[in-house]
């Protein structure tokens, strides 16, 4: 799948890797964009589309 912010691409590849550090910063500035209306919540559906569609430590 393509992935249009590049938030959710380096999410993508920080869960592929197992990186749970950088998976965690990563939600939780999305979430904080999102609950001070700095994005419009296509950046937190399309990471939330890629949390269920990402295995975590599934490699590139």
């Amino acid at each position: 799948m393509q992935y249009t912010h590049q938030s959710v691409r380096d999410y993508v590849a920080a869960k592929k890797r197992g990186d749970r550090a950088t998976t965690d910063r990563i939600i939780a500035e999305v979430n904080a964009r999102f609950d001070t209306r700095t994005t419009d919540g296509s950046e937190a559906a399309e990471l939330l589309d890629a949390t269920m569609a990402v295995r975590f430590g599934e490699g590139e």
